[in-house]
């Protein structure tokens, strides 16, 4: 009976603290404007019929909604988005939107009850049981909102809340332009919307109750933006005992009530309590500063590929008559960030725990246009980060500070975080631009009110500063923020709110990457020939780098309808829907494979090219780790929407080849093969030497018959490049006009592969001519079920037989051969050479069912392989 008793009271318990807090997230109702013939009084009350409203999907933006009551097409298939009216020529009245739900919640003794909106685009008026929430206009899609609803519940506890939502005031004329004609950029709002070079115009700019609606339950006292910042001083190893490090906390405490609240403000972690005694005065909010804590044998979080990524939960309280008044619970990871200046290579350096990292990263616009997060699509998202050997997203300024659930995501796979602020030089006036509606001289100024943007900067850099993966600021991308923004910004708020943390001034600034070629301080973005990355010397710490990344033509035809599967050819404008979609040219990297022949053709053969591509940029500038260069960081990983241009994966997660050329340059131990002088290297961005390295160098011809070049042990120190041999004059003497294989590979002494890598180079004219005849090749296929989630999938290729090249596996669903997305694969575009196998594992997300695997290759046909 005492153990019932204990489990009901704990039941109970959990019941409480479970709705302390929970998402105004379904039942919401909506409508234009135009047919709500009422004021916000009149909607609010319980009285007043909403029958003939549409569903709302809140969060969300109105567009969403739309799509979702089919009112509109499918704005990233083919050219619909055309037929999707915009609203800079319809008006704003054209989306602005009533939204309306229905909650039960009342006020019970000394109990609060809060309203918040984490995010609403653009401007809001708010409404509560036939009275106004809000004393003035909310505004600004950037910024949290609180209110505090108590006295405005109904007795009932039946509530109905209502929001009028408008776009922002100067949605611009999508022109064609970076963020069209600019004028986006006058208000607090995401600029792509009005089009990029990689996106079409979003038609409603993002209007809509876009971030979550929260209602939290707090008694006399509410516990706001909590700081926690660890200080681990000395340069530390992820193994081992760790000398101590210090843990600091700071709570903004609000006391909404007309009397002073005496209690406790307490913290847990690591099963350590720290107290400190606080009065909050009436009405007021305090900021109170807990005792330092030193712990002992820290856990410590480290980026991806360096260490585990440890956190621990630390909670909240605030108590007083042995009650608790408010809690908040979060996750902190124990790491210190520094950046030290690299005088020989003139950029920044990033130290994490005291360890120098060096940068592999990939600029991020945002997950999806129209605004549908997910935690699940953030964790597939960043998890392919992670798996590309990344350690660092970078998210560009003219889309958002990422949410929460973005940051927990990079928390837990180890990706650094360089976080810009809301500015873009293309709308904030660095250059002369025809485009544009108004000059530089004034669009220098945008957004025109400063002080809604500085306290927009304010409220977010709270909402974020405790994740471990926030790593750097930035003021924007490729301009500074107005002078009266950046000073107060770096003079004084960061140090108030963060003080941990650099500020750059702007993306490819000076002080982060010095400038001593000229140009514009980033890129370029186009295909280039992969040499160019290992001979010609780029900016130190590249912000900006790369491009291409047309999918396969599994994932073209998630967008593309038939009649426009056009294959591109060179110097010959692509078709419109392609076009539509910013696909930029790159068949002249093709035409050597062969002219393509279909869209299935030309798209296998892009991935040929993405391999080649990525797999070379980052092997360049690791070739050169420390002495040009301190890092790069890509253009870019991701879309947000069908574009067919920078992206490892495509906007249904499914990825291409770069994500698996990027994933093999960005290896953290890697033997590779420099296409200027053949000299075979190996770079290990480990913390400690590795010894006793076997390095293998063999060629294949292409029937498959190899050619023994050399096996030596080797050793290479903690974040290094050794260069070893080169292998011209081996090569020359094999004179295969048809072109080789060359493979590489790193073994332990048990003869394990540390890595592998197979290039594929042309003959001497340039042709890949012995791909282009090479023979087919019989692949050995077998599937097995790991359980829990994951397939291994054996590749098998008979000796005698050609190198089985490039092959794709794809985990699909057996009924329907639609491919399983998200799917993540340890290796993919695998090259088997003659008398070896090697095994893929796959892992998949949620309860699947008649699981079937396909696998092609350039000379492999496509098989279906049922899951044993």
């Amino acid at each position: 009976m005492k153990k019932t008793f204990l489990f009901l009271l704990l039941c109970s318990t959990l019941f409480v603290n479970a709705q302390q807090r929970y998402e105004l997230n379904s039942g919401w109702v909506c409508t234009n404007i135009k047919n709500a013939n009422a004021s916000g009084l009149e909607i609010s009350k319980a009285g007043f019929s909403t029958n003939n409203w549409m569903p709302a999907t809140v969060p969300g933006t109105v567009l969403t909604t739309l799509l979702n009551n089919k009112k509109v097409p499918d704005p990233f298939y083919g050219m619909n988005n055309e037929k999707i009216p915009d609203v800079y020529k319809t008006g704003n009245d054209y989306y602005t939107y009533w939204f309306v739900k229905d909650f039960e919640e009342r006020a019970i003794g000394n109990e609060q009850v809060w309203l918040q909106f984490r995010g609403i685009n653009y401007k809001a008026e708010i409404y509560l049981n036939g009275k106004k929430v809000n004393p003035k206009t909310q505004v600004g899609m950037h910024l949290r909102a609180q209110y505090n609803i108590t006295k405005l519940l109904a007795a009932s506890g039946k509530n109905r809340l209502a929001v009028v939502v408008y776009p922002p005031d100067f949605p611009g004329n999508p022109n064609g332009g970076q963020g069209g004609d600019g004028t986006i950029a006058k208000g607090l709002t995401t600029q792509y919307t009005a089009g990029w070079d990689w996106i079409q115009p979003t038609r409603d700019r993002n209007t809509g109750i876009w971030d979550k609606v929260t209602i939290e339950k707090t008694k006399s006292i509410n516990i706001q933006n909590p700081q926690v910042i660890t200080l681990v001083p000395g340069k530390r190893l992820p193994e081992g005992k760790q000398n101590p490090a210090t843990v600091k906390v700071s709570v903004e405490v609000e006391n909404p009530t007309n009397q002073p609240v005496s209690g406790i403000l307490q913290y847990q972690i690591a099963g350590k309590l720290v107290k400190q005694p606080a009065t909050i005065a009436a009405n007021k909010t305090t900021t109170v500063k807990l005792p330092d804590l030193l712990l002992e044998n820290p856990k410590l979080w480290w980026p991806s590929g360096y260490g585990a990524q440890n956190l621990y939960d630390v909670k909240i309280e605030f108590l007083a008559a042995n009650q608790v008044l408010d809690q908040e619970q979060l996750k902190v990871g124990v790491r210190q960030i520094d950046n030290i200046w690299n005088e020989h290579t003139k950029s920044m350096g990033a130290f994490v725990n005291g360890q120098k990292i060096f940068i592999k990263g990939g600029n991020w616009i945002i997950s999806d246009a129209m605004l549908r997060f997910s935690d699940a699509r953030y964790d597939a998202e960043i998890r392919y980060h992670k798996d590309m050997n990344l350690n660092l997203i970078r998210i560009w300024g003219g889309a958002i500070l990422e949410r929460p659930e973005f940051y927990n995501a990079c928390d837990k796979y180890g990706l650094l975080v360089f976080q810009d602020f809301w500015f873009s030089g293309d709308c904030n006036g660095r250059w002369v631009d025809p485009m544009k509606k108004e000059d530089q001289w004034i669009r220098r100024n945008y957004p025109d009110d400063h002080n809604l943007t500085l306290t927009a900067i304010e409220d977010q850099i709270k909402m974020i500063r405790n994740h471990a993966s926030l790593a750097f600021w930035c003021g924007g991308n490729e301009i500074t923020p107005p002078e009266d923004i950046l000073e107060p910004l770096k003079n004084e708020i960061l140090p108030r709110l963060d003080g941990t943390r650099k500020l750059f001034d702007f993306s490819n600034s000076d002080e982060m990457s010095f400038n001593s070629i000229g140009g514009n301080g980033d890129g370029p973005y186009g295909i280039q020939d992969i040499k160019t990355f290992w001979g010609t010397r780029t900016f130190p710490y590249n912000s900006e780098v790369g491009s291409v990344g047309v999918g396969d033509y599994a994932s073209l035809l998630r967008f593309i309808p038939k009649e426009n599967l056009v294959a591109p050819q060179y110097k010959a404008k692509p078709d419109s829907v392609w076009d539509y979609h910013k696909y930029i040219s790159y068949e002249q990297y093709l035409n050597p494979y062969g002219k393509p022949k279909s869209a299935e053709d030309f798209a296998m053969k892009a991935q040929l090219a993405n391999y080649d591509q990525y797999r070379a940029l980052m092997e360049g500038f690791s070739n050169k780790m420390w002495d040009w260069y301190t890092g790069s960081i890509i253009w870019k990983t991701q879309n947000p929407w069908t574009a067919m241009r920078g992206q490892m994966y495509d906007y249904y997660l499914d990825p291409n080849a770069c994500l698996y050329g990027l994933r093999k340059g960005s290896e953290p131990l890697h033997v590779m093969m420099n296409p200027l002088d053949s000299m075979v290297t190996i770079v290990n961005n480990g913390f400690t030497t590795r010894n006793n390295l076997m390095v293998q160098a063999k060629a294949y011809d292409m029937d498959g018959k190899d050619y023994f070049y050399s096996q030596a042990f080797n050793s290479v120190g903690p974040s290094s490049v050794r260069r070893l041999f080169p292998m011209n004059e081996f090569l020359t003497k094999l004179d295969k006009k048809e072109g080789v294989f060359v493979a590489l590979r790193i073994l332990d002494q048990k003869q394990n592969i540390l890595s592998e890598n197979i290039y594929w180079l042309a003959g001497k004219d340039g042709e890949y001519s012995g791909l282009k005849n090479i023979k087919k090749t019989p692949l050995k296929v077998a599937a097995v079920d790991q359980k829990n989630g994951k397939v291994a999938v054996t590749l098998s290729n008979a000796a005698g037989n050609p190198v089985a090249f490039f092959n794709r596996v794809a985990l699909i669903n057996g009924n329907t051969n639609e491919r399983v997305l998200p799917s993540f694969y340890d290796d993919n575009y695998v090259s088997i050479l003659p008398g070896e196998s090697k095994t893929v594992m796959v892992e998949y997300t949620g309860k699947q069912s008649n699981l079937a695997v396909e696998v092609y290759g350039w000379n492999v046909e496509k098989q279906k392989v049922n899951i044993q």
